[in-house]
């Protein structure tokens, strides 16, 4: 083999690696930014996960100052004037404490709405209008309200937490599939 040949195989091999390498170069570089892609498309989907998700532990909160609120309020009902102080100032301290949870709720209400959830919104507000419905209505002292009354007010309530968390739940599958 003269020097010729072997300049062109060397020539010819170096072209080739060159373009291998460039190559390998621009397939990273579109890797990278598909990754890039994909990770802001993940990140906002998972932006609005992590909203649900507070989204239904302040509705939790909520649930669960009610709970406790009316259960000391109809004990209240059955006991009239009998209900010992020391009751209602457990009561007091539930009733504040609903107060603060249902600052969370109207923070709650705001999340939905800048998410875009109308729906989902107007059935957390009807939710939170319903206990303070039942808080001017089932209270302290009040003796001409029938147990019956209070169930049927607490079961309306409870019908509207299960229909926003019915549709909580479809949207938190949704962005979960996606």
């Amino acid at each position: 083999m003269n020097a010729d040949n072997l300049w062109l195989i060397f020539d010819t091999s170096l072209k080739i690696a060159i373009g291998i390498a460039l190559t390998f170069c621009c397939l990273w570089a579109v890797k990278v930014w598909r990754d890039r892609q994909t990770s802001d498309k993940g990140s906002g989907r998972r932006r609005k996960i992590n909203l649900l998700e507070e989204i239904s532990s302040d509705v939790g909160h909520v649930n669960h100052s009610f709970a406790k609120y009316s259960a000391l309020v109809i004990e209240s009902t059955r006991f009239g004037k009998r209900w010992p102080p020391a009751r209602k100032q457990e009561l007091d301290r539930i009733n504040s404490e609903l107060v603060v949870e249902f600052k969370k709720l109207s923070s709650s209400e705001a999340k939905l709405l800048m998410l875009g959830e109308k729906t989902m919104e107007k059935t957390l507000r009807l939710y939170g209008a319903k206990i303070a419905l039942f808080r001017k209505q089932v209270y302290i002292g009040r003796q001409d309200i029938s147990e019956q009354e209070i169930a049927e007010l607490k079961a309306s309530i409870m019908t509207l937490r299960e229909q926003f968390y019915d549709l909580l739940s479809r949207r938190y599958d949704k962005l979960l599939a996606a």
